[in-house]
């Protein structure tokens, strides 16, 4: 005797392990180069970059109406021998990239800039802004003791949502376009 669902079962762990290898092997596309962290007069400074190798297939869907989100997660620890490791804070900021087909131009937001929305006709250059964090102010430096020890961690995924009406929740194998680097951990002494 067939069970139907027996097979559709099957069917849906075939589906969701081919798209768990897909995104286990995407990760590698997208990482974090050139990051940086400085101080200015009164703050902890971040900059950094993200390197993408899916550029053309996220462009093609960028042209066609799916704007491109990078979600960017910074933290920071100060971290202790005997004693776990104290948050000093925690962050999440979006760089939103979309096109204007009307206007044949590209509008960057970025959030961590008071939503500063930037043009572009180059589409190069919006994407080169788009992965760059450019001078992030992580935390005032009075509330860093000196000589002790921190670790600061940064993550970015790219979100391209792919399904109406949030479906991706529902089924998210399908949504293979989710991209995403691993933790980049900094440890410095202040």
């Amino acid at each position: 005797m067939r069970h139907p669902f027996l097979y559709f079962a099957l069917f849906l762990s075939l589906i969701f392990l081919a798209g768990s290898s897909v995104l286990a092997s995407s990760n590698q596309e997208v990482q974090f180069k050139d990051i940086t962290i400085t101080t200015s007069n009164t703050h902890l400074l971040l900059f950094g970059v993200i390197k993408n190798d899916k550029t053309n297939e996220l462009v093609q869907a960028l042209h066609s109406g799916i704007p491109m989100r990078f979600t960017f997660f910074v933290e920071l620890f100060r971290t202790r021998d005997s004693w776990p490791d104290e948050e000093l804070m925690s962050v999440s900021f979006v760089h939103t990239l979309k096109y204007d087909t009307l206007k044949e131009q590209y509008e960057l937001e970025i959030e961590e800039q008071k939503n500063r929305t930037l043009t572009f006709k180059n589409l190069d250059e919006a994407i080169k802004t788009m992965n760059d964090i450019n001078g992030l102010k992580v935390i005032e430096l009075k509330k860093l003791e000196a000589d002790n020890s921190y670790e600061l961690r940064i993550k970015a995924e790219l979100y391209k949502k792919t399904l109406p009406m949030n479906l991706h929740y529902v089924i998210p194998f399908i949504s293979m376009w989710d991209l995403e680097t691993d933790w980049y951990t900094i440890e410095f002494t202040y």
